[in-house]
């Protein structure tokens, strides 16, 4: 089985804008991406970056300029099984994702919250993707046209993609990877604030990106 992570090389996590910075945003990028192709590789799988454009990263690479989903469509026409796994999960474990790729069915989906598909195998010649507005029913429907079966894994870690500013908690509290690190040194940290577990940032050092 082949896992292509598709990966945003050019201007990465544009809904961070608010709280990174054009550089820094692509570092965290860069962060979130090893985390997910180290967790691929303890599954024992070699991942494929699928790629905007040619990135400094230690793994085979695809370059695609195209748009995400004809770009991924060309990769499921490749090999007889195939997962997608974006690059943003970066609570993502070995443990995670070796249930997705374990899991029986034709085409087996980790929804994203909201909606989304944050991960899938697609083990059938007929199913492709459309990420376009909420995926996972989309995916659901084009399995169900193909005549493939389709089996859902309910997992915290591949459910939490990382897009939004509320999101650099989670990365805080439950990963342990370079994601964090980085956050951690740019000076993110967590407090709580009527109850509820927040991401606050040093203004001290904010915009050094390290």
């Amino acid at each position: 089985m082949q896992v292509v992570v598709p990966f945003s090389a050019s201007d990465p996590k544009t809904r961070l804008a608010d709280t990174l910075g054009p550089d820094e945003r692509r570092e965290f990028s860069m962060a979130m991406l090893e985390d997910v192709l180290s967790a691929i590789r303890a599954t024992g799988h070699e991942p494929r970056v699928l790629t905007t454009s040619p990135t400094d990263v230690d793994a085979p690479q695809t370059v695609d300029s195209r748009p995400l989903t004809p770009a991924v469509n060309d990769m499921l026409g490749e090999n007889d099984a195939t997962a997608i796994v974006m690059a943003d999960l970066a609570l993502a474990t070995p443990n995670a994702l070796e249930r997705l790729f374990s899991t029986a069915g034709d085409v087996v989906l980790a929804p994203g919250r909201g909606g989304g598909t944050n991960a899938l195998v697609s083990r059938h010649d007929e199913f492709r993707v459309d990420y376009h507005g909420t995926s996972y029913l989309d995916h659901c429907r084009i399995a169900n046209d193909a005549g493939a079966s389709v089996a859902e894994v309910d997992s915290h870690r591949l459910a939490t993609d990382v897009d939004e500013s509320a999101d650099i908690a989670e990365v805080l509290m439950h990963s342990d990877g370079s994601a964090r690190d980085w956050l951690r040194g740019a000076g993110f940290s967590l407090s709580v604030t009527d109850g509820r577990v927040e991401a606050g940032r040093d203004r001290r050092i904010e915009g050094t990106g390290q």
